[in-house]
C-alpha cells in the first residue's frame, strides 16, 4: 500500500515553517492519542502516520531527502531505513520536548503520565557506519550483510528494582521558594532512568548490564542512492536496559568508477574513435552498468557528437524509471606517422572533403579513403 504524502498527512503546505509542523502535528496527535481513543485501531495508525511525519519533516536532512527523491530518500516505503516502522515506544521516546516537559511527550495533554507510569522510555545510543557501494550496486541496489559491534543487554545479568527511585526512573524533590513549596523531577542519578540497577553481573558486562557484541547484520540498499547519503535502520544500534535500542545509520560512499562517470541518474562514458572510423563508419562495443553494448558509429560522425543508449543508466530512488547511458564520442587524432602515412594524408589534404565544411562531403570521399587504408 502506497504511503500518504507527509505534507499532507500534517497539512501543511510544503514551504511550512517548523513552527506550523509542530502546532499541526500536535494538533492530530492530541486527537488520535491512544488514551483519547482507547482499542481503536484506526486512531492508532493515524496517531503513527503522523508521528512518522513529523519525524521526517522536523529533521532538515531528511526534509530535503524527502523533498528531493520521496519515501525512498528515506526509506520510508520498504528497506527498513529511515521513518517507517515507527512504534509506540520510538514515538514516546522521540518527542518528549515537543510540549516542553518531561516524561511522556503526551503527559500534559492529560495531567501527568499516570496513564504510561510517569516515566520516560529510554533510548540506546545511535550507532554509524560507512557503506562503501560501487556504481552497479548504486544502480541496482543490493543487499549486503555488515559486520557491527553493539552493545546489548547481557541475558545472564540479573537486574534488581532501583532503591533510589522505586523504580519509577525519575527522583522527586520539594524546594521552598518565595512562592512557597514546589516540586522538581529529574532522572534518577542511580539507575540513568531505567528503574533498576545491577544486582549480579559476569566478567566483559559493564555497570549498566552491557555487553559488546559482534553481529551480522542483512542490509537493503535501495536503487538510486547518492554519496552522502544517509539511511537508518530502526532498532539496530546500541541497546539499554530498561529501554528501546538505537538507530543503525549508514554513510553511503560511492567508490568512484574506472570507466563510468555518474551524473544523476544518467552515466557518462568517454569513446575515442580514430578519424577513420568516425569518417567510414563503424560498430564499436562500449562498457555499460553490469555489462557491454554494441553501438554504431554512422559515417561521418563528428567529436562531441553524443549517443544515448536509453535505460542503461541508473535507476530513481523514488522507483519512476531508470536513467541512460550518455556516450561522448571524441576523433582521436594521432600523434605519430610513418612516412607512408604522411604521403598518403597529404595526398588527401587538398581534398574538397577534407576542408571543415561537412556539406561539401559526398561519397567519393569515403570510397578513396578505403583504397588508402
Amino acid at each position: 500500500m502506497a504511503k500518504r504524502d507527509y505534507y499532507e498527512i500534517l497539512g501543511v503546505d510544503r514551504s511550512a515553517s517548523k513552527d506550523e509542523m509542530k502546532k499541526a502535528y500536535r494538533k492530530i496527535a492530541i486527537k488520535y492519542h491512544p488514551d483519547k481513543n482507547p482499542d481503536d485501531k484506526e486512531a492508532e495508525e493515524k496517531f503513527k502516520e503522523a508521528a512518522e511525519a513529523y519525524e521526517v519533516l522536523s529533521n532538515d536532512e531528511k526534509r530535503q531527502r524527502y523533498d528531493r527523491f520521496g519515501h525512498q530518500g528515506v526509506g520510508g516505503a520498504g528497506g527498513g531505513f529511515g521513518g517507517g516502522n515507527m512504534n509506540m515506544e520510538d514515538i514516546f521516546s522521540q518527542f518528549g520536548d515537543i510540549f516542553g516537559g518531561g516524561g511522556s511527550p503526551f503527559e500534559s495533554f492529560f495531567g501527568g503520565g499516570g496513564g504510561r507510569g510517569g516515566r520516560r522510555t529510554r533510548k540506546g545510543t545511535n550507532l554509524r557506519i560507512k557503506l562503501k557501494l560501487t556504481l552497479e550496486e548504486v544502480a541496482n541496489g543490493v543487499e549486503k550483510k555488515i559486520k557491527v559491534n553493539r552493545l546489548i543487554v547481557d541475558p545472564d545479568t540479573k537486574f534488581q528494582t532501583c532503591s533510589s527511585c522505586n523504580g519509577s526512573g525519575q527522583v522527586r524533590k520539594v524546594m521552598n521558594t518565595m512562592l512557597g513549596q514546589m516540586m522538581s523531577t529529574s532522572t534518577c542519578p542511580s539507575c540513568g532512568g531505567s528503574g533498576q540497577t545491577v544486582e549480579s553481573r559476569a566478567a566483559g558486562v559493564d555497570s549498566s548490564g552491557l555487553k559488546r557484541q559482534e553481529e551480522i547484520i542483512p542490509i537493503k540498499i535501495p536503487a538510486g542512492v547518492t554519496d552522502g547519503m544517509q539511511l537508518s535502520m530502526s532498532g539496530k544500534g546500541n541497546e539499554v536496559a530498561g529501554g528501546i535500542p538505537g538507530d543503525l545509520l549508514i554513510l553511503v560512499e560511492e567508490v568512484e568508477d574506472d570507466t563510468l562517470k555518474r551524473d544523476g541518474n544518467n552515466v557518462i562514458y568517454d569513446l575515442y574513435v580514430n578519424f577513420i572510423d568516425a569518417a567510414l563508419g563503424t560498430s564499436i562495443e562500449v562498457p555499460t552498468i553490469g555489462g557491454k553494448a554494441k553501438i554504431k558509429i554512422d559515417p561521418g560522425t563528428q567529436s562531441g557528437k553524443i549517443l544515448r543508449l536509453r535505460g542503461k543508466g541508473i535507476k530513481s530512488i523514488e522507483g519512476y524509471g531508470q536513467g541512460d547511458q550518455l556516450v561522448h564520442v571524441n576523433v582521436w587524432t594521432p600523434k605519430k606517422l610513418s612516412s607512408e602515412e604522411k604521403e598518403t594524408l597529404e595526398r588527401l589534404r587538398d581534398s574538397p572533403n577534407f576542408q571543415p565544411d561537412p556539406g561539401k562531403a559526398d561519397k567519393s570521399f569515403f570510397e578513396r579513403m578505403k583504397e588508402y587504408f
